[in-house]
C-alpha cells in the first residue's frame, strides 16, 4: 500500500528506499557540467547512491550558457532550469522545486541556489536535507575577511536594482556568508577534508574513484601515448582546469630549469572560467601540450598516457579546502603522483606519492629527475597508490561511509 512521506508525496510501497534529489547550483560547463559530469562532486555522489540502490536524480541551474551535460548520466536523469539574477531567480527557483521529487534532498554546496531552496523546501514540505561541501565557497573572495561594504547609500541601490547590480546574482558572497550560518539547519552534513570539518563539523566523506573504469591493467601507456599524440616524450599530466593557485606555474619553471627538451606538460581540459590557459601558454608554450576536455569514460585512457601525475597545489585557502580529483585519478590508474604538503594531500598520498613544498619549483624539479632515474621504484609506488586507492577512496569506500549518513534520514522518511 502507497502511503505518504513528509513531503506529502507517496512512496511506492514501505519497503523501497525513498529518492534522493541531489541539488546543484550550476550545471553549466563552467559549474558543475565540466567534463561532460562524472568526474565533479555532484555525480560521484550520485553514482554511489546509485550503487546503494537509491533512486536518484540531479537538478539544478545554468546560468549564462549551454549546460555541458546530458539529459540523464548514467541513467540518472538530469533536469536543468535557466538561471536568472534576482528578481527573476524567484520564477527559475519555483520551476527547479517543482520539478524535485526526491523524499530526500542532498544539496550541493551551501549556496542559496542549492542549500538555500532545500532549506526553503523543507519548511515547505518537511523533506529532509542533506548538505555536501566541498570549498570553501568565501574563500575565492578573501575568506572571513570579506565583507559587503557599499561606500554609500546610492550605491547600494545600484547593487540592488541596477541590471548587473551586484546583489542581484543569487550566489553574491553577502548571500554565502549568511549561508554558512544555516548549515547546522542541514540533516546531515558530508565535506571531503579536515579543513572544511574542522570548521563546519560534519562527516569525512573523500572523494572516491571508480577502480573499475580507472583501472590501469585495461591500457597500455604507449598506445595511449600514440593515440593522443604525445609519443616520443617524458609525459607530466595536469588533469583539470589550471588556475593560478593550482600552481601549474611552478611546474613550468622547473622544466625551464631542467631544459630537456623531451619533458612536457600536458594540461587535458583547460579552464573554463577565464584566458589563464592562454597566459601560460605566451609564457611557456614550448613545454605545453594542451589536450581537449573528455568525457569521463575516456579519462582513464588518457591519464594512462602520463608518466607522472603532478598536482602542485599551492598554500591557499582555496587549496587547503580541496580534495584534488587528479590524486586519484593518478593514484588509481597507478602512476607516481608528484604533488605538493598541501591540506590533506600528504594524508591521501601517504607514502605512496611524491611530496614536495608548495610554491618550490627547483623541488619540483629535483624530485621529477629522481622519479625517471629511479623509475622501477617510482612505477612500484605507482602501484602501491593504486592500492591505497582502492582501499581508501574508491567508490566502494565512498558507499560505506555514505550509506552510515542516509540510512537514518531514510529511515526517518519511512517511518513518517
Amino acid at each position: 500500500m502507497n502511503r505518504p512521506n513528509q513531503s506529502g508525496d507517496t512512496l511506492q510501497n514501505a519497503s523501497a528506499k525513498p529518492k534522493i534529489s541531489v541539488l546543484v547550483s550550476d550545471l553549466s560547463k563552467k559549474g558543475a557540467g565540466r567534463w561532460g559530469g562524472g568526474g565533479v562532486r555532484p555525480f560521484l555522489l550520485s553514482q554511489v547512491l546509485k550503487r546503494l540502490n537509491y533512486d536518484v536524480e540531479i537538478l539544478g541551474f545554468v546560468f549564462d550558457d549551454e549546460p555541458n551535460v546530458q539529459t540523464s548520466f548514467e541513467d540518472i536523469p538530469i533536469i536543468t532550469v535557466p538561471g536568472k539574477k534576482y528578481p527573476h531567480f524567484i520564477q527559475s527557483a519555483t520551476s527547479l522545486v517543482n520539478q524535485m521529487t526526491g523524499d530526500i534532498i542532498y544539496a550541493y554546496k551551501p549556496k542559496p541556489s542549492s542549500f538555500g531552496l532545500a532549506l526553503l523546501n523543507k519548511m515547505k514540505t518537511g523533506r529532509p536535507v542533506l548538505l555536501d561541501i566541498d570549498d570553501w565557497e568565501l574563500s575565492w573572495h578573501g575568506g572571513d575577511a570579506w565583507k559587503y561594504r557599499p561606500p554609500s547609500i546610492k550605491q547600494l541601490a545600484r547593487d540592488i536594482f541596477k541590471e548587473n547590480g551586484q546583489l542581484r546574482y543569487p550566489d553574491h558572497p553577502l548571500y554565502l556568508k549568511w549561508m554558512e550560518k544555516w548549515i547546522a539547519r542541514a540533516d546531515g552534513v558530508t565535506l571531503h577534508n579536515q579543513f572544511l570539518q574542522k570548521r563546519f563539523g560534519g562527516v569525512y566523506l573523500p572523494n572516491g574513484k571508480d577502480t573499475d573504469l580507472f583501472d590501469p591493467t585495461r591500457y597500455e601507456p604507449e598506445t595511449s601515448r600514440n593515440h593522443y599524440q604525445l609519443s616520443g616524450y617524458r609525459i607530466l599530466m595536469f588533469p583539470g582546469a589550471p588556475r593560478p593557485y593550482k600552481g601549474i606555474e611552478d611546474v613550468l619553471i622547473a622544466l625551464d630549469r631542467l631544459n630537456q627538451p623531451d619533458l612536457r606538460l600536458a594540461i587535458v581540459g583547460g579552464s573554463p572560467y577565464d584566458d589563464y590557459d592562454n597566459q601560460l601558454m605566451e609564457q611557456w608554450g614550448r613545454w605545453i601540450i594542451k589536450l581537449p576536455t573528455l568525457p569521463i569514460q575516456q579519462m582513464p585512457e588518457v591519464v594512462a598516457a602520463a608518466h607522472i601525475i603532478v598536482v602542485p597545489q599551492r598554500d591557499e585557502a582555496a587549496a587547503a579546502a580541496q580534495f584534488p580529483l587528479k590524486l586519484t585519478d593518478g593514484m588509481a590508474m597507478a602512476k607516481p603522483v608528484l604533488a605538493t604538503r598541501v591540506g590533506d594531500i600528504p594524508a591521501i598520498l601517504a607514502e605512496t606519492g611524491y611530496l614536495v613544498d608548495p610554491n618550490a619549483p627547483q623541488q619540483i624539479a629535483q624530485t621529477i629527475e629522481e622519479i625517471f632515474e629511479n623509475w622501477e621504484i617510482a612505477q612500484e609506488r605507482g602501484q602501491k597508490a593504486r592500492e591505497r586507492c582502492v582501499q581508501y577512496y574508491s567508490f566502494h569506500a565512498m558507499a560505506e561511509i555514505l550509506s552510515g549518513v542516509i540510512a537514518p534520514i531514510a529511515g526517518s522518511v519511512h517511518g513518517s
